[in-house]
């Protein structure tokens, strides 16, 4: 296996804040000339100059468009069109970088260790790529390169954004951002690390066994490294290219309900989730023969996996939502690492758990959002940060902060869809006979057979 030669550099991370604040910068320069002077911008040309700059940089600050794009009505639907486009089109490198990287991972006679390996990119994404390539027992594989001084860029990344939130926290203390600061770093550096991704997949095969409707790929043993991960190749289509065509509510409801399996059985059965729900991470499969319509889950690098506690008090949450009482959410919020909490601050918090949870709470076939207003979430969201703001803020812990984004990009996947589903059913099938103890063996178990490191 290949060292990790390539480090953190000085001069990698100067370069990219170089490369970013300038950007960066000048985008919010027009935003607030738009907000505050009443500039008139042209937004389809301003969506497309966004996508040029954040494909061409790549990085987190990609990672922030691809979750944008995955929230209906989060922004003008020029940007919708563009940032959803960005997910599966961002400009890939050339062949003299995949030459090097695969020599610097695999050794100078990388290529006879493969049948076939396509020079062109099959897809390219924030942090890496991936070609299409044939083992010589025949076995067709992805290989994800990463792109280069990564490690540079994403640090760079993080300093710009610890200094983006610290001047957001001086206007607005709705919201205390220390510890979601500090998770999304340490999931951004674990994202970095392909050999920890490999056993991130070793374990969502592990956890998804018993789910016909959900493909995993499984690493490749002898072809990874710390910027390379070789796996199985999956067949799949584009989400967003499959509903152009105007699928069936059945089917639609099928990859609905694989959608919910793939997250929510491994969270509620084992206490992982899986945190970076944008649509590119997942593709369709149409049924054929005795295959039943489904999806493939991809990228593994950004996976949390929680005390079974924390399992406890969303279980806890929902009990509390679905029998009114007050004493057993506050409870569920204080296991969840909430402090601080005043009975006014708890019904703030209330709003929004009762908009996540009220699909749940409701046991017919229904769409995942009731009501026919699409801007509904957000008018939720705005109405709870008011609230917050005005009983003095909250501290969110620094779990909560995937749990959040997968149930905002899960739901929001859900609505793409037109799914309606027995949401009530579903989740207490799952649920039922849940104790902790169980969670906890599950979950050690699972682990250790992957051999997934310790998350931080």
């Amino acid at each position: 296996m290949a060292e990790d030669r390539e480090g953190r550099t000085l001069f990698g991370e100067v370069r990219r804040m170089a490369q970013t604040s300038g950007a960066v910068g000048g985008i919010a320069a027009r935003m607030a000339g738009a907000r505050y002077l009443g500039i008139k911008t042209d937004k389809a040309n301003h969506a497309n100059d966004l996508k040029a700059l954040l494909g061409g940089l790549k990085g987190p600050l990609m990672k922030v468009a691809q979750f944008l794009s995955t929230v209906p009505n989060a922004l003008p639907p020029e940007y919708q069109q563009e940032l959803a486009a960005l997910q599966a089109n961002a400009p890939p490198m050339g062949w003299n970088f995949v030459r090097r990287r695969m020599a610097s991972e695999l050794g100078p006679d990388w290529q006879s260790r493969f049948r076939s390996f396509g020079q062109e990119a099959a897809a390219a994404a924030s942090l890496g790529q991936v070609h299409r390539a044939t083992l010589p027992d025949g076995q067709l594989v992805a290989c994800k390169l990463q792109y280069p001084d990564m490690s540079s860029v994403v640090e760079a990344d993080l300093r710009q954004l610890k200094l983006a939130m610290g001047l957001f926290a001086r206007m607005d203390d709705a919201i205390q951002h220390d510890d979601v600061y500090l998770e999304l770093s340490d999931r951004l550096r674990e994202e970095l690390d392909y050999e920890r991704e490999a056993a991130q997949m070793r374990l969502y095969n592990r956890m998804l066994e018993g789910e016909s409707d959900v493909d995993v790929p499984m690493p490749v043993e002898g072809y990874c490294s710390k910027r390379l991960l070789t796996m199985s190749w999956l067949d799949g289509r584009p989400i967003l290219e499959r509903l152009a065509e105007g699928p069936s509510l059945e089917e639609r409801n099928a990859y609905a309900r694989a959608l919910f399996h793939a997250w929510y059985t491994p969270f509620y059965r084992f206490g992982v989730i899986h945190g970076d729900p944008h649509l590119g991470n997942y593709q369709v499969r149409q049924a054929s023969g005795d295959a039943p319509a489904g999806i493939n889950l991809l990228d593994f690098g950004t996976i949390r996996v929680f005390p079974p506690q924390f399992l406890t008090g969303v279980i806890t949450l929902y009990e509390a939502m679905r029998d009114g009482d007050k004493d057993k959410a506050e409870q569920a919020y204080r296991d969840w690492g909430f402090t601080n909490l005043t009975r006014e601050k708890m019904e703030v918090l209330d709003l929004w758990a009762r908009f996540l949870h009220e699909p749940l709470l409701d046991d017919r076939v229904r769409p995942i959002q009731t009501g026919g207003d699409p801007d509904f979430g957000r008018k939720v969201a705005a109405e709870v940060h008011a609230g917050l703001k005005r009983t003095g803020g909250v501290r969110p812990p620094r779990e909560f902060v995937l749990v959040d984004r997968s149930a905002v990009g899960l739901g929001s996947a859900f609505m793409r869809l037109g799914a309606e589903l027995n949401w009530h059913r579903m989740f207490n099938e799952l649920i039922a006979g849940y104790k902790q103890e169980d969670l906890a063996n599950r979950q050690a178990t699972a682990l250790k057979e992957a051999g997934v490191p310790p998350t931080v």
